[in-house]
């Protein structure tokens, strides 16, 4: 089981453990860093509370199938606890062991590396479902000078919902700090 180290009271681990296929010799480890789907704006429902709405039911979908297909597998997530994004990963389909953490939620990129400096070395591929404004000022924040130029463009366009960055480092987890990966793909998941 991949090791995601202190669990928040409130975290609740709801996934089974994916197999990592990266060689075990490579000290490369990757970060997806996901915006939540299109979220809805139902009446009299708290902004914690928001579900999905329609188009990003399919979003999150094609996010799932864009990583699958785009990185290695996932091993472990954490989750912000609001509706929207436990709703994001679950359409898309990723299933590896998963913390949801309330502190991801009304975040700042601080707070989420320090959740990812607690994660166990034996997790190569780490996916983090958060919001704005966080999610991108973590991207731009971690990206050194070596990213991908196309990718930093692209992100500093608009980081939308479903977006996805990926970067890699080769630090142990405990040790990522900011400037410490490499932006090497940005994408944004759209229907036809």
């Amino acid at each position: 089981m991949a090791s995601l180290g202190r669990q928040s009271d409130k975290s609740a681990d709801l996934g089974r453990h994916v197999g990592n296929v990266m060689s075990m010799t490579s000290p490369e480890r990757t970060l997806i860093l996901l915006r939540h789907a299109k979220s809805d704006y139902p009446d009299g429902v708290t902004d914690h509370d928001r579900p999905l709405a329609p188009r990003g039911v399919a979003e999150a979908a094609l996010a799932g199938e864009w990583i699958r297909a785009n990185a290695a597998p996932v091993d472990a997530v954490l989750c912000s606890t609001a509706t929207r994004t436990r709703e994001t990963l679950a359409r898309t389909g990723i299933e590896a062991d998963t913390r949801f953490e309330d502190s991801l939620y009304d975040s700042r990129p601080g707070i989420v590396v320090d959740l990812v400096n607690r994660v166990g070395d034996d997790v190569r591929t780490l996916l983090v479902v958060g919001h704005e404004p966080t999610t991108s000022s973590l991207a731009f924040g971690l990206a050194d000078s070596d990213s991908d130029a196309g990718a930093l463009e692209r992100m500093t366009q608009k980081y939308p919902t479903s977006a996805i960055a990926v970067l890699v480092t080769r630090q142990p987890w405990s040790r990522l700090e900011m400037g410490g990966a490499t932006l090497v793909d940005f994408h944004v998941p759209r229907g036809a």
